[in-house]
């Protein structure tokens, strides 16, 4: 990160330091200071804000309270193995990032795009916008998520966002369970392939049961790294 030298809103040098106009590291803040996947934290920070800034207004910021997940995110996306193997972050499974509604889970991920290489690109895909697809196209649909869901370079990995947000939907007087559907099978091609899977949501572990059953969960637990808010407020309003 980043793809050229002409999106860069500071030119931070990944060993440290600060370019001029470029916002200090906070007094004490000494976490800020080292690097990951070869990049200084502190820009990579400035960075995201700034992307941040641009895709979702000027006043968006990264509270300090959060730099620690923001931290896991980024290790987890530079592939910085060292630091993934102390956080205990498994780099050949997915993401699921957890936390209240309106805690930046979606801003985040999205920012995350930013950072990976070609082998960590992702897509965001809404969880309800596939519900859609299902009404529209049916069955199919779990197919395109998962059997069909390969590029040239090898399995396509998405973001669903909003685990959860989805309903149980009828298909010519069928009822399926869209979700649980896709994430089964792209389970099997997590064990066969290495199909990266990321996920948001704002469900409690009991909530996953209830709404998915214990198998999803099971599956869950393979397939993801649990990155999780500890915020309770909205930082929407």
């Amino acid at each position: 990160m980043p793809p050229s030298s002409s999106s860069r809103p500071v030119t931070v040098p990944p060993s440290g330091g600060t370019a001029p106009g470029a916002a200090l590291p906070p007094a004490g803040a000494a976490e800020l200071l080292d690097t990951i996947g070869g990049y200084s934290f502190s820009w990579l920070i400035v960075n995201l804000e700034h992307h941040g800034r641009k895709q979702f207004g000027r006043h968006f910021t990264i509270r300090r309270a959060d730099y620690d997940l923001v931290r896991r995110l980024l290790v987890y996306f530079l592939a910085d193995a060292s630091q993934a193997a102390q956080l205990g972050i498994d780099l050949c499974k997915g993401i699921a990032l957890t936390g209240p509604i309106g805690c930046g889970k979606t801003s985040l991920m999205s920012l995350m795009r930013l950072i990976p290489g070609p082998d960590r690109n992702f897509t965001m895909k809404p969880t309800r916008d596939v519900s859609f697809e299902f009404i529209q196209d049916g069955y199919e649909v779990i197919h395109r998520y998962s059997r069909l869901s390969f590029h040239a370079n090898g399995p396509r990995t998405y973001c669903f966002d909003d685990l959860g947000a989805e309903q149980a939907l009828k298909y010519y007087g069928n009822e399926c369970n869209v979700m649980a559907e896709v994430i089964l099978s792209r389970y099997e091609f997590y064990t066969a392939f290495k199909m990266r899977t990321h996920l948001t949501t704002n469900l409690k572990a009991s909530e996953v049961d209830d709404m998915y059953g214990p198998r999803i969960r099971s599956r869950m637990r393979e397939m993801f790294n649990l990155i999780a808010f500890t915020t309770t407020s909205d930082k929407r309003i």
